[in-house]
């Protein structure tokens, strides 16, 4: 049965995970983003739900960037029948022959720790897929060169167009019989510390914006001043600073803060440990794929010169037991997962030390209650007392806030018939809608789980 041109909103509905469109037409079926759900349980459960349409009937996936809540789900979507291209940029296909690997492994991980201490409700804990099942799908990988239109199932084009963020990251806009929809994935902002701005989107008739500081706008601080500042006073107690930080972006983009910080002789040289397999994997492509950043060759020399690279269990394990004031970069950013969590437990308690988080914390993370004041952390079925210091530098965002994507989006050659806003909190997402609305008289709307909307 054919069906119209629509799109339905299968993730980044009520909040930034889990991004996932699916665009139907005639007799084709094609995803936009694949991304895990992450935060509250209530959201992390969706990863195990049933999707609304079958795997196997899909003719084509496209990817905006490589982080997790855009990509992690792809490994599951295969396990259930899915076995066709999967198209994005070159760097976006380098990023996630990182990062979705070390995500099937921190699946395994977590789910080999949860029977091993027994806090799961599940008996045993399953994996939602594997570190082997995450390697099998980069198989399906296809690199697509930036603006540049290319030919989809049915009659249907795509085009990736660069929008800052991180490495690879890319504004697809879709067309079909003359209509278009153009989703804009993660934009970066105007005057990131690293990566160029996002550039203009071209004439659609339907925008997928996100919303993650939909309601905000960054701090007006320097950022370099406040990394300095808590690494001097941290340093002075004789305390670590552990830094949660994203593996993709976050991670070099404070490493050259930090370098720049102790070149100018700033901050004291303490040891900077970068304590994350796939942020360090991340941080080689970063320094092979120079041309799409603002470093040159002599700057990535530096940082590697600077950094100390932790590789192993047995490292990490000797790292966590030193007790010598240095900084510590570790993922997962918003201290969901990974190395991160076993400094924490030992860091937190000690008001010594300092927690650095880099950026937007989702709703029921760790690293949302650390930076709204919880005076306790849960981490592997434990908790514990949070003495140490704790600040969030949204400044050092890879988010454009409202104003940036308003100036972003004031470039289009003309308005959309219809905006739809997502990848936001709900209160963002409104008033992301309200911004629209009021300052570019544009029509848009905030769509829930699972709405479909014709396009014509």
């Amino acid at each position: 049965m054919k069906a119209p041109f629509q799109v339905q909103f299968i993730g980044a509905t009520g909040t930034v995970t889990g991004s996932k469109y699916l665009i139907s037409y005639d007799r084709y079926k094609i995803l936009v983003d694949c991304g895990l759900f992450q935060g509250i349980k209530n959201v992390r459960s969706r990863n195990w739900s049933d999707l609304p349409f079958q795997a196997s009937e899909l003719n084509a996936v496209l990817l905006t960037h490589a982080h997790i809540d855009h990509s992690g789900y792809l490994p599951a979507l295969m396990k259930r029948g899915y076995h066709g291209s999967i198209h994005c940029s070159d760097a976006t296909k380098a990023l996630c022959k990182v990062l979705l690997p070390d995500a099937g492994f921190l699946q395994e991980e977590d789910a080999k720790y949860a029977n091993k201490k027994r806090f799961s409700k599940h008996e045993p804990a399953e994996p939602l897929y594997t570190e082997d099942d995450a390697r099998k799908v980069l198989k399906q990988f296809k690199s697509v060169p930036f603006r540049q239109q290319i030919d989809l199932p049915g009659g249907m084009t795509a085009e990736f167009i660069p929008v800052g963020h991180i490495l690879g990251a890319s504004a697809i806009r879709l067309e079909y019989k003359g209509t278009s929809i153009t989703f804009s994935g993660d934009v970066g902002r105007q005057n990131d510390v690293v990566m160029y701005p996002p550039e203009p989107l071209p004439t659609t008739d339907y925008l997928v914006v996100e919303s993650t500081y939909g309601d905000r706008l960054h701090e007006d601080v320097n950022e370099e001043e406040v990394i300095a500042s808590i690494v001097n006073r941290t340093a002075q107690r004789g305390g670590i600073v552990l830094m949660p930080a994203f593996a993709v972006g976050r991670a070099q983009m404070v490493l050259h803060v930090l370098e720049k910080l102790r070149a100018q002789n700033r901050i004291p040289h303490m040891p900077v440990y970068l304590n994350s397999p796939m942020a360090i994997k991340a941080t080689e492509i970063f320094y092979d794929l120079h041309d799409l950043h603002k470093l040159n060759k002599d700057d990535c020399q530096r940082i590697d010169e600077m950094t100390h690279y932790v590789k192993t269990v047995e490292e990490s394990i000797e790292l966590n037991g030193r007790k010598y004031p240095s900084i510590i970069i570790s993922a997962s950013g918003m201290a969901s997962g990974g190395r991160v969590l076993h400094h924490l437990k030992t860091l937190v308690r000690d008001p010594k030390n300092s927690i650095l988080f880099l950026g937007y914390q989702a709703a029921g993370t760790r690293g949302d209650a650390m930076t709204h004041g919880a005076e306790r952390v849960k981490i592997h079925g434990m908790y514990f007392p949070v003495k140490a210091e704790v600040h969030n530098l949204q400044a050092l965002s890879s988010h454009g806030d409202y104003q940036e994507i308003l100036h972003w989006l004031k470039q289009m050659p003309a308005k959309p018939k219809k905006v739809f806003i997502t990848h936001g909190e709900s209160s963002a997402a409104d008033a992301m809608r309200l911004q629209l609305q009021d300052e570019l008289g544009w029509h848009a709307i905030v769509p829930e789980y699972l709405d479909t909307e014709v396009l014509r």
